[in-house]
């Protein structure tokens, strides 16, 4: 079993200040992988995205978006702000396992931030 530490955000307005708490305090860890709706409240999955983009630290973060969506429009759009993934939100509990999977196999291949 891989080590995680588990952090989740309520919005969008939070996710970008849990970035630049990262990015103010160098002894604050970004995260390995974010999971990111794009339906978030206060500010868009793709605003958060774009921030993070942006972000000193953190921009380097592999980023899977999980949506309700399945607009070409979003998936060029998160795939040019560099989106390592894109999966439409699963609506049977065999598709959210692959899910699951998928994000194990992304944090075996990257190898811990020193």
């Amino acid at each position: 079993m891989i080590p995680a530490e588990l952090h989740v955000v309520a919005d969008g307005e939070k996710a970008i200040a849990f970035i630049d708490s990262a990015d103010a305090d160098d002894r604050a860890p970004c995260p390995t992988l974010i999971l990111l709706d794009l339906n978030l409240p206060k500010k868009s999955g793709s605003e958060v995205l774009r921030h993070l983009r942006q972000s000193r630290k953190c921009a380097d973060a592999q980023v899977v978006i999980v949506t309700s969506s399945d607009s070409e429009k979003d998936r060029l759009e998160t795939a040019a702000l560099a989106a390592d993934g894109y999966f439409r939100k699963p609506s049977g509990y065999e598709a959210f396992l692959k899910i699951g999977e998928i994000v194990r196999e992304m944090l075996i291949r990257t190898p811990p931030k020193d």
